[in-house]
């Protein structure tokens, strides 16, 4: 038995019967408390979104939430979208919206939680994110250690070689080699990532939007020369989603228990909801109102979700998600054949470079964060520059075993940051229903 399939095992009986109860309970308890603020609040969450930046040393609420979609946006909504597909069926789509749903009400809570408790670093700059509420909210030193390593390994597996892995792939298919591609992506990473979380943040907020509406757009264009296979497609998914047995009469051999464990971990990995990355780069903001931060993230999940589901519409009614191509390599297939051109998968490739580059650096910054809890912010100058020395690594990974790894960091990222989060709802609850929902006073 290879190494591949034993980390894959411990993973899915990770997921299954850890993660999956854990982040149900967690996510419904908070919902019902909450009030479904995921769904009641959005409107208001778009709306603090515009909300300008102060003077300071901060970045706005704009620039948060795109660090934050930058960290999204990335290969979990291309490349895991035909992973989903191809090691767990149709019926994963269904189960990624569940993490993303009850996930959108952990990851309001853990940003609010992270604004509350977030400290300045030795540049007047503010700093949070679990680490420090499980410290000093919850007085878990070991614990806050323990989420400071996990996410270091997160962002060295997940938010690096996976994402250079990805982009690696279809370059490749075009004569360009990975070692070119590896080098190339490590010297953009590094002009950016030298500059600082402020740098960084006004990156993002350039990119984000245009990598956004190019890949989006392109989806919507070729569902809508596909609208007939539409609702074929949709019945497909719920079907599977909830069949006990295996999907197509046993043909594809996907059931149940393979489709929630893939659907959580690529809606984990898509959305990072309850992972901890949004309130480490939320923390940055000038902002010191804690609800209101937390209001802002809810736009995340849904905005990233919905790419998501486009690309599994687009693997579906093209028919490539059967094609056995791996990883980017079917989505460049399904984009080509949907449009017609090989422009399609030109689109793919290009957007998949945005995603993953904006992805490297929001992970790297989480990584920083995590690196200046650890050892103090000397350390992160170094941290960087070892960042960017192992990108081309990335262009060379085995694809199964580093997809594999940077699932096991989120899940290991979620559990920690969970144990904070439940420990301190009660703060939580009160304190955003206090804001939200105050109580009238009689007369």
């Amino acid at each position: 038995m290879d190494l591949s399939r034993i980390l894959g095992q411990i993973n899915d009986l990770f997921t299954l019967y850890l993660i999956f109860p854990a982040m149900l309970l967690l996510g419904l308890y908070l919902s019902f408390k909450l009030r479904f603020i995921q769904f009641t609040r959005l409107k208001e969450s778009f709306k603090q979104l515009l909300t300008k930046r102060e003077s300071g040393n901060g970045i706005s609420h704009y620039q948060a939430v795109a660090a934050v979609l930058a960290g999204n946006f990335g290969t979990g909504n291309i490349a895991g979208m035909a992973i989903a597909l191809a090691t767990g069926g149709p019926g994963a789509l269904v189960w990624m919206w569940v993490i993303a749903f009850l996930g959108a009400t952990v990851q309001f809570a853990s940003c609010v939680l992270g604004v509350k408790y977030r400290e300045k670093n030795s540049k007047g700059e503010p700093v949070g994110g679990p680490m420090y509420y499980l410290s000093r909210g919850l007085g878990k030193r070991k614990l806050a250690t323990l989420f400071a390593l996990f996410a270091l390994f997160a962002g060295l597996t997940a938010g690096n070689l996976t994402q250079v892995n990805s982009i690696a792939l279809p370059l490749a298919k075009l004569g360009i080699s990975p070692l070119f591609s590896g080098v190339g992506i490590a010297i953009l990473v590094g002009i950016v990532l030298l500059g600082g979380i402020q740098r960084f943040a006004k990156v993002a907020a350039s990119v984000v939007p245009i990598m956004a509406a190019l890949y989006f757009g392109t989806a919507l264009v070729i569902l809508g020369l596909h609208t007939d296979l539409i609702l074929p497609a949709m019945k497909q998914i719920f079907v599977a989603a909830f069949s006990p047995t295996s999907f197509a009469g046993g043909v594809m051999g996907f059931g149940l228990m393979r489709a929630v464990s893939t659907g959580f971990d690529r809606g984990i990995f898509a959305t990072d909801a309850g992972t901890g990355i949004a309130p480490i780069l939320q923390s940055s903001t000038e902002s010191d109102d804690p609800i209101t931060n937390g209001l802002v993230t809810l736009v995340a999940p849904v905005l990233v979700m919905a790419v998501c589901m486009t690309t599994g519409l687009v693997l579906l009614v093209t028919g490539a998600w059967q094609s056995g191509l791996q990883s980017t390599n079917m989505v460049t297939a399904a984009f080509s054949q949907g449009l017609g051109t090989p422009m399609g998968g030109g689109i793919v490739i290009l957007a998949l470079f945005l995603f993953s580059y904006t992805t490297i650096l929001a992970w790297a910054n989480c990584g920083e964060r995590a690196v200046g809890y650890l050892l103090g912010e000397e350390w992160i100058q170094r941290y960087r520059w070892f960042f960017i020395a192992i990108v081309p690594v990335g262009a060379f990974c085995n694809v199964h075993l580093v997809w594999l790894l940077a699932d096991i960091s989120f899940s290991l990222m979620l559990l920690t940051n969970m144990i904070g989060v439940a420990g301190l709802s009660k703060e939580v609850i009160r304190d955003s229903n206090a804001v939200l929902f105050p109580k009238k006073i009689p007369g």
